[in-house]
């Protein structure tokens, strides 16, 4: 119920039903599924995952494509000057503090496993019919993930974030929900209808993506929990991993925007840049910023070619299984990051908010790429672990943890990135909480917090669609939660973009 604050004289937020429970009983139903019946859940979802990438590789690729397009004109046209605010408004964070909060939000702790992990991947099943294991396969296995965590993603990113912040701050709409930025280019009967199907749909592709997250996350720090305590690496022990998770994360929800979330991050900033040091002091200097510089005019030489490569004739998959998918998981995440990046955006334009995101996003995530995959690679090439045998038969996240433990003081090493990838994901799942709780909220004001109660039901709730996926103990599961979830954003976002544009020509 809405009650007026006689201190504040503010109406108060409160839950939003329809949202809430159709979102909340979709997730539940779904995650009693995997921990009832993981084998027929995780069948029925990779078949699922196999038909969509089938029927739509064609679509994600110029839809990305195009994102990265309407940031630019975003950022570079007409109307890159307008204020996110009043005029003489001051940015409510330091530049510090909001790359902080964009930066850990918009990654999550996925960029450190796949940093290692990635490149490995690709020496295998290089891109463009490449010998696999060959020189060539080494130099495009280092390039890759740059592409796929650099600037399409960020722009990603943008869009949903400026068309939010622009409703929430410059037209200062009462609200924080994607459906708001859509406004224009809803039909104006059974627009309400339309309304709560699309925050639906958007509470459902954040759960998605922050789910995809944690469950990468959660294997990765069990093997890396158990090379430190030598305990076993076992669904007991990843449970009880998610459970401390959630505690964490909970008393980081309890204290909401400015006190958790803004903390937690500029921890988590000053981790990775103390991680990216340490690899770079005992690592192979030389090589990894020679690698580096090569992959980044590698990436800029190939870059229009493998932002529309389908591989129509040979089909080696390469687009399907690497490009879509992660495609579909920043889909899946950009209205989570792109809600959040507006909320803590009041006060800087319209260019200021896209570049920050395009450069320092961008930035950060191709330097530790950069690092740590040249790292994996010299192990691989030089012969001191044999990295993709590793892979093959321990999988992903033993791997990882095997080439952390190739550094000077292992157990320190082990340590410092199991307490990295723990503060990363619970900023993200922190994040995540408060944009699905806002969303789910009525008359809620661009300067409050959801209520605590919702933000606390959410977070039990991830934590348990984790566990479903905790225990079916699949790979493909995590990557098919991820492509069905973002399917569904895609048009939302072209409805951002379209109602974004219908109002910024009017004015």
């Amino acid at each position: 119920m809405i009650t007026e604050n006689s201190k504040k004289g503010t109406i108060q937020p409160s839950l939003d039903y329809p949202i809430f429970w159709v979102s909340f009983l979709l997730i539940i139903i779904t995650s009693l599924t995997f921990i009832v019946f993981p084998d027929v859940a995780e069948a029925w979802v990779d078949k699922l995952r196999l038909g969509i990438i089938h029927s739509l590789d064609w679509l994600y690729l110029p839809v990305a494509a195009f994102a990265f397009v309407f940031a630019l004109w975003l950022a570079l046209g007409p109307y890159g000057h307008i204020k996110l605010g009043a005029k003489a408004e001051k940015p409510e964070y330091s530049n510090f503090h909001w790359i902080a909060m964009m930066f850990t939000a918009g990654i999550g702790s996925g960029l450190v496993i796949w940093g290692f992990a990635e490149p490995i991947f690709y020496l295998k099943t290089p891109p463009f019919s490449i010998e696999p294991f060959s020189d060539q396969a080494r130099e495009w296995a280092h390039m890759y993930p740059l592409f796929h965590w650099g600037i399409i993603p960020w722009a990603i990113y943008a869009v949903p974030a400026v068309a939010i912040a622009y409703q929430l701050f410059a037209k200062d709409v009462k609200s924080m929900r994607v459906s708001d930025a859509c406004d224009d280019a809803l039909p104006q009967k059974g627009r309400a209808f339309y309304k709560t199907v699309i925050d639906v749909l958007i509470v459902l592709g954040i759960v998605g993506g922050t789910v995809t997250t944690l469950g990468l996350a959660v294997p990765f720090i069990s093997a890396l929990v158990s090379a430190i305590l030598g305990v076993q690496d076992d669904n007991l022990t990843k449970i009880i991993i998610l459970i401390a998770w959630t505690i964490l994360v909970g008393a980081s929800v309890s204290k909401g925007l400015k006190k958790g979330i803004k903390k937690l991050a500029d921890f988590n900033l000053a981790l990775a840049v103390i991680v990216i040091f340490f690899l770079l002091i005992f690592g192979p200097t030389i090589f990894i910023l020679e690698l580096s510089v090569n992959s980044f005019g590698l990436m800029l030489d190939n870059f229009i070619s493998m932002t529309f490569w389908t591989d129509p004739i040979s089909k080696t998959s390469f687009p399907e299984d690497w490009t879509i998918f992660y495609w579909a998981w920043w889909i899946s995440y950009s209205a989570f990051v792109g809600l959040f990046i507006a909320r803590i955006s009041r006060g800087r334009t319209i260019r200021q908010l896209v570049l920050g995101v395009l450069v320092w996003g961008s930035l950060g995530t191709w330097l530790y790429l950069s690092v740590t995959g040249a790292y994996a690679l010299d192990l691989e090439v030089s012969g001191k672990l044999d990295v993709s045998k590793t892979l093959a038969d321990e999988g992903m996240s033993v791997m990882v943890a095997e080439i952390i433990s190739t550094l000077p003081l292992p157990k320190l090493a082990l340590t410092l990135f199991a307490v990295f990838g723990v503060v990363f994901a619970a900023t993200s799942i922190d994040s995540a909480v408060y944009v699905v709780s806002s969303v789910c909220s009525k008359k809620l004001q661009n300067n409050q917090e959801p209520q605590l109660i919702t933000r606390l039901v959410w977070l039990i709730s991830l934590a348990l669609m984790t566990a479903g996926l905790v225990i079916v103990d699949g790979l493909s599961a995590v990557l098919a939660i991820t492509i069905i979830s973002s399917v569904p954003v895609i048009p939302i976002i072209l409805l951002m973009c379209l109602s974004m544009y219908r109002s910024l020509t009017k004015g």
